[in-house]
């Protein structure tokens, strides 16, 4: 059972990915929208997207919109917080380079959503 609830989740994070990066592409090379603004809609984007997989797909959850969506996109802030920390941390406090210490990031993150995800957004009370 898992297994099967991670490989979903995987998943459901490679659709966010693409989402992001599909959506903020069109809208920049297609459309002529600014990077930052193309990007934060194909981000946004994303959140629907993975909220309604993870909901519905990965996680199987009947918990209502108003609380699941107010825990997931609770759990997307501090997703953004700890990546913000974590390449803090390591590109100014410690000085090391952007790719090593995003990789960690992108590593950390998705462990962190899925515990907490899994815990408390999409549990049932």
């Amino acid at each position: 059972m898992r297994s099967a609830e991670l490989f979903r989740y995987a998943i459901s994070g490679g659709a966010g990915a693409l989402t992001h990066l599909g959506v903020g592409a069109g809208l920049a090379a297609g459309l002529g929208v600014r990077a930052v603004l193309a990007s934060a809609l194909g981000f946004g984007a994303s959140v629907g997207v993975s909220y309604w997989l993870q909901r519905s797909w990965v996680f199987r959850s009947t918990t209502g919109h108003l609380v699941a969506g107010g825990r997931f996109l609770t759990v997307t802030a501090v997703a953004f917080a700890l990546n913000a920390l974590i390449l803090w941390l390591g590109t100014e406090a410690l000085a090391a380079p952007f790719v090593p210490v995003q990789a960690v990031a992108l590593i950390a993150i998705p462990v962190v959503n899925y515990a907490l995800n899994s815990r408390w957004t999409f549990r049932v009370p």
